[in-house]
């Protein structure tokens, strides 16, 4: 099993891109390195990175580079997001696709064209750089298309699937070897209205990537500190594995955090500790299904100096905003020695089945019966493998097909 950290750089957050700071870095990746992680997720801001659509940095470029070698050297491997994007509520989009010059990032044929350019560009870049791993196509970039966004651009599933399979297809090109993944919030999972669809996170890329967030819908229905919540992730593994037509495609959790709205501080390090459980079969049931690795969001704490975040996104670090290992930081380096060697092996388990003759996404998120049905058993140590009954589903998994197969190469 491997585990990693979003890596959020101290001081200056991403901002720091603006003003690199290569031996800041190097502390922090030491630090990273020091409480057990064996890789990181690192995300340069595209406006820094692609200012104009036919411009892109080549000092922003190898200050990338900079930061995947200095992971390299303090034993971290590295995979690096392309499109920044979105970031813990603040939006980072080049001029080029704002205002005035505003266009649909997903179906503009000039957009795409410089989405590809930025790509390619890092793809080269990184592709031969010792332990770099693979690009994501950008931080939960489908929150661009959902209807709840303040500016969306709109589009179909077919769009949506499209322009997947070509940014996706670009990368795999460019770097054959690279695992290469798009990542999403549950909307994906649980929003009927959202262009992106299960199919979508199962059939594009080379792993299925989930992102586990308790104050979503799970919180608000249980409350803060309910054991339902320390459970939420093998859930969402559980429901990616049982939307895949592939038999063992793997699962990285991408993203999982303790936010304080449901999280006392003080309570952290044991939901870290009972999440990476549940999610590795301490408390029965097996590992969760081909799971690979658990990536924590994230690595430092946001600076109390930045202004205007969420309350929560200032306290989500393992590390503090001056470099010091938290209680929550120990509590990952001790699942890390607990779990490290923890390989996915297949094990019998009971399915529980959705079945309805009619149903849609949202009867599988945390507010509906399938779930109170699941996590009920799973209380109780018995993790149900799902099994969904899509002849009753509103889209068939697979209705639109991927252009390009990818097969996993995370080593």
């Amino acid at each position: 099993m491997k585990f990693g950290v979003n890596y959020t750089p101290r001081g200056n957050w991403f901002h720091s891109w603006l003003d690199f700071d290569p031996a800041k870095v190097a502390e922090d990746m030491q630090t990273i390195a020091s409480i057990g992680a064996d890789h990181v997720r690192i995300f340069p801001l595209w406006p820094i990175l692609q200012p104009n659509r036919t411009l892109i940095r080549t000092k922003a470029i190898d200050d990338v580079v900079k930061v995947a070698e200095l992971a390299h050297q303090a034993g971290l491997n590295t995979s690096i997001d392309v499109l920044q994007g979105h970031l813990s509520s603040f939006d980072f989009l080049p001029s080029w696709v704002s205002t005035w010059h505003r266009r649909n990032l997903f179906t503009d044929p000039q957009v795409v064209d410089g989405q590809l350019q930025l790509l390619t560009a890092l793809g080269k870049a990184l592709k031969d750089v010792p332990g770099t791993t693979g690009l994501t196509v950008g931080n939960e970039f489908i929150q661009f298309a959902a209807l709840r966004h303040p500016d969306a651009d709109l589009i179909s599933k077919t769009e949506a699937n499209q322009w997947l399979a070509t940014l996706l297809g670009k990368a795999k090109e460019i770097w054959p070897a690279g695992t290469h993944v798009h990542c999403h919030d549950d909307d994906l999972w649980f929003d009927d209205t959202h262009p992106f669809t299960p199919a979508a996170a199962v059939e594009y890329g080379d792993l299925t990537t989930v992102h586990s967030w308790v104050f979503g819908r799970i919180g608000p229905r249980f409350g803060k500190g309910a054991p339902e919540l320390t459970h939420f992730a093998r859930y969402l593994c559980e429901l990616a594995a049982a939307w895949s037509p592939t038999p063992g495609r793997g699962v990285w959790l991408q993203e999982i955090g303790s936010p304080i709205n449901y999280v006392e501080t003080s309570d952290a390090p044991q939901f870290l500790l009972e999440t990476v459980g549940n999610l590795l079969g301490a408390g029965g049931g097996g590992v969760s299904p081909h799971l690979e690795a658990i990536t924590w969001w994230c690595s430092h704490d946001v600076s109390q100096d930045l202004a205007d975040f969420p309350v929560l996104e200032y306290s989500l670090g393992l590390i503090s905003e001056d470099g010091k290992v938290k209680p929550i930081g120990e509590a990952f380096k001790e699942a890390t020695q607990l779990y490290s060697a923890t390989e996915y092996e297949p094990v019998e388990r009971e399915k529980l089945v959705f079945n309805a003759p009619q149903w849609q996404r949202s009867q599988t998120d945390a507010t509906h019966a399938f779930f109170d049905q699941w996590v009920a058993h799973a209380l109780q140590g018995d993790v149900k493998a799902i099994e969904l009954n899509l002849s009753g589903y509103e889209e068939k998994i697979g209705k639109q097909a991927p252009t390009q197969t990818f097969l996993s190469t995370w080593e």
